[in-house]
């Protein structure tokens, strides 16, 4: 029985000798998060600061401090991933690399992630509870968002904008030439206004309009009830308009935004379930985007609505049956 005990002992101790060998090993295979020069940092209130710097900072920055475990492998590969992803998507020290419009849906997009608990991420808070996100901090981030709101009541200057860019569209009747395509090989085309109008939406906290038009596919989808998942081909397109308001105070579509795209093509598309992604912006239609993983972070908010395959509004009524 004793002889037993000290085969079972010492087969213990092989294993324990093994195991810390590997763990040891792998530390020397542990990426360094190196943190890049900042050359255009977020400029916001001191209270909008504080809480961007201790929920968002560690991986949507170049001013990353990781805890010590945070720099152990395997933690560390999962660690480093996340935050390059996070930068890729947005990232606070390059903040005026982006454009006002691609600001504010930046900072809009983070907002509707803290309030559905997507952000910080569910693991992050795991081993980082400190960054957690109450009400009180989601409210300051929405008061700082209203500056994206580029009309104020009465703003001649703004309707007046709106007014020229509207007649030069109707000259012309297109913004840009030759068709723009987005870095996933999305093409914009102009025939989606002889589509079907889905829903046209208002969103005051960010001072957009938006009309959501859809392709014959997705439309006959909708009111068959087949969309979960939506067959290939399926095309929604919404189109997005700064709001003004006039001196009498009614508000109607401003300068134009943007152009929102998803297509559904599984094959092209499979780690974002089917569904490409694109954005053309301002008049000149500008494809959004330096690479691939910005296009892909639109699938972070669409995943909210999983349970109507991945699009938010579905007012199309189905047939009867």
């Amino acid at each position: 029985m004793e002889h037993i005990k000290k085969q079972i002992g010492k087969k213990l101790w092989v294993l324990f000798a093994i195991v810390l060998f590997i763990a040891v090993s792998i530390q020397f295979t542990s990426p360094k998060v190196l943190n890049p020069p900042v050359t255009s940092e977020i400029m916001v209130s001191p209270a909008v600061a504080q809480i961007l710097k201790k929920s968002c900072y560690d991986c949507h920055s170049n001013q990353t401090k990781l805890k010590w475990f945070d720099k152990l492998a395997p933690v560390s590969w999962i660690v480093a991933s996340d935050i390059k992803t996070a930068r890729s998507r947005f990232n606070f020290s390059q903040w005026n690399d982006l454009t006002t419009a691609d600001q504010q849906v930046k900072f809009w997009e983070m907002i509707n992630m803290a309030e559905n608990k997507k952000m910080p991420l569910p693991s992050y808070l795991r081993l980082h509870p400190e960054a957690k996100l109450d009400k009180k901090d989601i409210e300051i981030l929405k008061q700082y968002a209203q500056r994206f709101i580029i009309s104020k009541p009465g703003d001649t200057m703004a309707v007046n904008a709106a007014d020229r860019e509207f007649k030069i569209f109707q000259a012309g009747n297109k913004f840009s030439d030759p068709a723009p395509v987005s870095l996933n090989g999305i093409r914009y085309y102009g025939d989606y206004r002889n589509w079907k109008v889905m829903v046209a939406t208002t969103r005051l906290e960010n001072g957009t309009m938006r009309i959501v038009y859809g392709n014959d596919i997705i439309i006959r989808a909708i009111q068959e009830g087949n969309i979960n998942p939506f067959p290939s081909g399926s095309v929604i397109v919404k189109v997005v308009w700064n709001i003004i308001e006039d001196s009498e105070g009614n508000i109607r579509p401003g300068t134009f935004n943007n152009t929102q795209w998803m297509v559904k093509d599984e094959v092209k598309y499979p780690d974002t379930k089917g569904w490409g992604f694109a954005r053309f912006n301002g008049t000149k239609l500008l494809p959004y985007g330096k690479n691939s993983a910005s296009l892909t972070a639109c699938f972070n908010c669409h995943k909210l609505v999983k349970e109507t395959g991945y699009v938010f509004d579905l007012p199309v009524e189905k047939k009867a049956n």
